[in-house]
C-alpha cells in the first residue's frame, strides 16, 4: 500500500498541471503553496517519493519472503529455486498493485489527487528529509564532479501546452457564457501562430471582381448588388489582379475605375496569419490577394478574416 502511494504520488506530480498549482498558490490554498515550493525544487519531492518507495519495497520483500517461504519449502528443496520463486511472486505483485494500478488511477486526475494527499505527502517529505538530502547531495556531486554536468534548479516556465491543457479542462462546448467566450478567444490566441493564410482566406471562386475596363456604372451596380465595400479589380482575368476599388471612392464621381483603384498586396498562401496581421498594420492596409505556389490567384484575405481566427465569427460584408 505504501509503495502504491509513493508510485502514484510521483506520477501525479509529474502529470499535474503546473499552471493549476500556481493558480492555487496565488489563491492562498495550502496545497497550492506546498506544491508550488516543490515545483521550484522538484528533485526534493520526487526524491522523497523514491526513497519512501524503496524503503517500502525492501520491507515488503523481507516480509513476503518470510510469509511464502514455508509454503515453497514443500514444493522446492533447492534454496535457489525458492529464491527465484519468491522474486517472481514479489515482482508480479509489485508491478500490478504498486505500479500499474496506482499510476493509472493517479494519472486520471493528478491535481485532485495531489490536493487530497497534501498532508501525507508533506509528512513523508519531512520524515525522510535527511535521507532525501543525502541522496540528492550524492547525486549532485556525482553529476557535477564525475559526469561534469552543471546542476541547476530552474523556476518552472509555463508553455503553450500548459495553458492549452488548462483551457481545455475548463472549456465546455455547450456553455456560451462571457467567461467561456473569453476562454475561447484566449485559446485561439495560443493557436494563432500556427494559422496559415490558406486557412482563413476567401477562395478564388467566391471573389467578386471586375475588369479594369468596365464602366463606373457597372462598378456602382456591383457595390449595390453585393453590399461589399471593396471589389477586386483585374486586367484580362482574375489571374492578373491589379488592385481594388472601395465604395467610398464613388463619392468622388470618378470617370473610370482606374482613377479610383487602390493598390493591393500579393502574398503567398503559406504565409502565417500572424505575419500578415503585422504586415497589414505596418503598411496600413486591410486586404490582400493570396497567390498559390505557381503564382496564380488562390483567393483573397482581409483584416476581418484574420480577426475571425482570434475572435470567432464576425458579422461583416462577407
Amino acid at each position: 500500500m505504501f509503495s502504491a502511494f509513493f508510485s502514484g504520488m510521483e506520477i501525479a506530480f509529474i502529470s499535474s498541471s503546473k499552471l493549476r498549482i500556481e493558480l492555487a498558490n496565488k489563491q492562498g490554498e495550502l496545497s497550492g503553496r506546498i506544491y508550488s515550493f516543490f515545483l521550484k525544487h522538484p528533485a526534493r519531492f520526487i526524491g522523497a517519493m523514491l526513497v519512501g518507495n524503496n524503503i517500502a519495497l525492501v520491507i515488503y520483500g523481507i516480509l513476503l519472503a518470510k510469509l511464502v517461504e514455508p509454503y515453497l519449502i514443500v514444493w522446492f528443496s533447492s534454496n535457489l529455486m525458492i529464491l527465484i520463486t519468491q522474486t517472481i511472486i514479489a515482482t508480479l505483485i509489485v508491478l500490478i498493485t504498486a505500479e500499474f494500478i496506482p499510476k493509472t488511477l493517479f494519472r486520471i486526475n493528478p491535481n485532485r489527487i495531489l490536493t487530497i494527499f497534501t498532508l501525507p505527502a508533506l509528512i513523508v517529505y519531512y520524515a525522510l528529509y535527511p535521507l532525501v538530502w543525502l541522496v540528492i547531495g550524492l547525486s549532485d556531486f556525482f553529476l557535477k564532479y564525475v559526469v561534469g554536468t552543471d546542476v541547476k534548479n530552474e523556476t518552472p516556465v509555463f508553455g503553450k501546452i500548459d495553458l492549452d491543457n488548462y483551457l481545455n479542462e475548463g472549456l465546455s462546448d455547450d456553455d456560451q457564457s462571457p467567461e467561456e467566450t473569453e476562454v475561447k478567444i484566449f485559446r485561439n490566441a495560443l493557436d494563432f501562430s500556427n494559422v496559415k493564410i490558406r486557412d482563413c482566406m476567401v477562395p478564388r471562386t467566391e471573389i467578386t471582381a471586375l475588369s479594369i475596363d468596365e464602366s463606373i456604372e457597372v462598378l456602382q451596380r456591383n457595390f449595390i448588388k453585393t453590399g461589399l465595400s471593396r471589389i477586386i479589380i483585374y486586367e484580362e482575368d482574375i489571374e492578373h489582379v491589379v488592385g481594388y476599388a472601395h465604395s467610398y471612392e464613388m463619392f468622388k464621381k470618378p470617370e473610370n475605375i482606374k482613377s479610383i483603384m487602390l493598390p493591393i498586396s500579393l502574398i503567398p498562401e503559406s504565409m502565417s496569419a500572424n505575419d500578415l496581421l503585422k504586415s497589414f498594420i505596418k503598411e496600413q492596409r486591410s486586404i490582400a490577394i493570396v497567390l498559390d505556389e505557381f503564382g496564380g490567384t488562390a483567393g483573397m484575405v482581409t483584416m476581418e478574416d484574420v480577426m475571425e481566427e482570434l475572435f470567432g465569427e464576425i458579422e461583416d460584408e462577407h
